[in-house]
């Protein structure tokens, strides 16, 4: 998962990994030819603090940390950037458990046993 994988995972009111999975933080880029203007640079700045902003305000990481990450070099071939691995991604706060489909439908079970109400408040 990269790119938009994690504000799309971090997005859920609870997030599962399995155990073997991978997130890939990285800063954002563009593929092809830009012209190097200081509007471009300024508009990817404001775009990747707006992800910033979501992925910290809709997971337990801290903006340092992200940032971080999203910025280590020597990790990844030829790039920065960081790969998290299923339960790496739990520990610094990205992901709230490591699990696949089953662990998803028990915590969905014990929500509706609750009588939790569902996404927007509803029941």
């Amino acid at each position: 998962m990269g790119a938009i994988g994690v504000p799309i995972a971090v997005a859920a009111n609870r997030s599962f990994i399995a155990e073997t999975a991978t997130m890939t933080v990285h800063p954002i880029r563009l593929t092809g030819l830009v012209i190097g203007v200081p509007q471009t640079y300024e508009y990817l700045d404001k775009m990747q603090d707006r992800v910033v902003r979501f992925v910290t305000e809709h997971s337990r990481i801290s903006e340092e940390k992200f940032r971080e990450l999203m910025f280590r070099t020597g990790e990844l071939a030829r790039d920065i950037g960081t790969v998290l691995v299923g339960r790496d991604a739990v520990e610094v706060g990205l992901i709230d458990e490591v699990g696949g489909l089953s662990q998803a439908v028990n915590y969905l079970k014990t929500l509706i046993a609750e009588g939790a109400p569902g996404p927007g408040g509803l029941h």
